[in-house]
């Protein structure tokens, strides 16, 4: 609180979402067994989006399935990020509601930036221990399901995250999305055709029962190169983004 007892004001990250998908919406196939199948310049874009955020937020069995250290994707983007004004490496967050990632995991094994895990009361003692040894940060965000929005004005107000970019998977968006936390969406959608009714999309998780609850999104520009599409959608009157260009 300041002298007046009057708790200061701490606006939450910008929240950008960077996803590839086949013409069907798909986000992987339906065993899971193949996550990533864009090209080299969805790749680029990629660590291009990474450069211009402070910390980098992905759920936990995404993580471990791509084997991802969601790291800036070297010296290029690293000196990018120094030329406007961001710390050379971008902060790492891991969501697990049940803190079910596992400490051997690859992006435990790079300590080049923090790492901070959001799980809540269901991960048991044992595991928050483990978890503890490896990560920078643990932060029990809920009793049950975590709390976005008081979690990301927390990334703000501790950690100064001004720019978060989320990379999936599909429940973890859906719960950004349902609770209307997404300012911006980069979709790389590729021609293929996974199929499937077990195979992830977009937004998996509890979703939208009916139309009204549906989010809304602006198209603000699409463009092909090799015949991928990348595509950005905001969402209408949602304010400044800091901006790292």
């Amino acid at each position: 609180m300041n002298s007046e007892g009057q708790i200061r004001k701490i606006e939450r990250p910008w929240v950008f979402v960077n996803m590839a998908l086949t013409a069907d919406g798909k986000i992987a196939t339906a065993n899971r067994a193949i996550h990533s199948f864009g090209s080299p310049r969805d790749l680029r874009q990629l660590y291009e989006l990474r450069a211009t955020a402070d910390a980098v937020m992905c759920g936990a069995r995404t993580v471990e399935s791509s084997r991802s250290i969601l790291g800036p994707g070297g010296k290029k983007f690293q000196q990018r990020r120094l030329k406007t004004g961001l710390a050379e490496y971008n902060l790492r967050v891991i969501v697990s509601g049940k803190g079910s990632i596992a400490p051997d995991a690859e992006i435990f094994q790079t300590r080049f930036s923090p790492i901070i895990v959001l799980t809540t009361k269901r991960a048991p003692a044992a595991t928050l221990q483990q978890l503890r040894k490896v990560a920078d940060r643990v932060q029990i965000c809920g009793p049950a399901t975590i709390n976005f929005p008081a979690t990301l004005h927390w990334l703000r107000a501790r950690w100064n995250v001004k720019r978060l970019l989320c990379e999936g998977g599909g429940e973890l968006n859906d719960a950004l999305f349902r609770a209307g936390l997404v300012d911006e969406i980069h979709l790389t959608i590729c021609p293929k055709i996974f199929g499937g009714r077990t195979a992830p999309t977009l937004a998996e998780g509890i979703g939208a029962s009916k139309l009204a609850e549906a989010k809304g999104f602006q198209i603000q520009s699409i463009k092909q190169f090799n015949g991928e599409l990348f595509t950005v959608l905001s969402r209408p009157k949602n304010g400044v983004c800091p901006d790292y260009s």
